[in-house]
């Protein structure tokens, strides 16, 4: 799943097995002070891929089997040494954080698909490294997801990410909905726009039904983990929905009740 805004997703509930959690937090420390140095601060852009730089030596460093000092790093290296993990879906974490300081806009959705294949996914296939439940087809299967709940995070932080100078809507969607850019940073919610969403919304929840299976093949705690991370995913598109696309006003958020209905959609799963 996506490494930001885990707000809305159960991540590292109690379904996962306590044998896991050193090894989660280890990769999760990782993944947030990395997508930090990428987005938060004042710092300038080349300080910022200087840092993210620095990450990936350290990342040389365990891949060449040293143990770096920095206590964060050290730990990462336990993990991914004890789980036999490749850093390959790190190296791709720091890609994506990379390209969050030089890339403010996507132009079609395949190039989104990218980003989110090195934003996101990376995280999924870690988790099924630790399960021993890599294999192909759940790989297939995990990348869906992971990509879903990003670009579910994008449509619903539409908002956020204009304060931050960047729109992560493809600009082939507003072009062929007649939504320009002046309007989506006047939040502006008319027919076109609610026809963008639709669209949006759409397509993340056919992305993530696509990969659905996997939570269903999957048996014991992480079957139950994802189908949670699944069935939250499709409720927040449900209550986007329901908001009327307005996610300037209305940006969703789960409630109890909302949980409830997250459970039993699981258990139904």
């Amino acid at each position: 799943m996506a490494v930001d805004h885990y707000e809305n997703f159960p991540v590292a509930s109690i379904l996962m097995p306590r044998r896991l959690v050193p090894a989660v937090e280890a990769i999760y420390a990782f993944a947030r002070s990395a997508d930090d140095l990428a987005d938060e601060g004042d710092a300038a852009p080349g300080e910022r891929l200087a840092a993210l730089q620095a990450y990936d030596q350290q990342l040389d460093r365990i891949e060449a089997g040293s143990v770096p000092d920095e206590p964060m790093f050290a730990r990462l290296a336990h993990v991914v040494v004890q789980y036999r993990l490749s850093v390959a879906p790190m190296r791709d974490l720091l890609s994506a954080f990379r390209q969050d300081v030089v890339t403010p806009r996507y132009q079609e959705y395949a190039s989104l698909l990218d980003y989110c294949r090195r934003s996101a996914n990376p995280v999924g296939r870690l988790m099924l490294a630790l399960y021993e439940a890599d294999d192909a087809v759940n790989l297939r299967d995990s990348d869906a997801i992971c990509s879903a709940l990003q670009l579910i995070n994008f449509i619903q932080d539409v908002a956020i990410d204009l304060t931050k100078g960047r729109i992560y809507l493809p600009l082939e969607d507003l072009a062929r909905f007649q939504v320009s850019e002046t309007a989506l940073k006047a939040g502006i919610v008319d027919a076109p726009f609610q026809a963008l969403m639709r669209f949006e919304v759409e397509r993340a929840r056919a992305l993530m039904l696509s990969g659905a299976p996997l939570a269903r093949r999957l048996p014991g705690r992480i079957g139950w983990e994802l189908r949670m991370i699944v069935q939250g995913g499709l409720r927040i598109l449900d209550r986007i929905e329901r908001a009327g696309y307005d996610v300037y006003r209305r940006r969703p958020t789960l409630g109890t009740a909302d949980w409830v209905a997250v459970g039993w959609g699981a258990l139904r799963m």
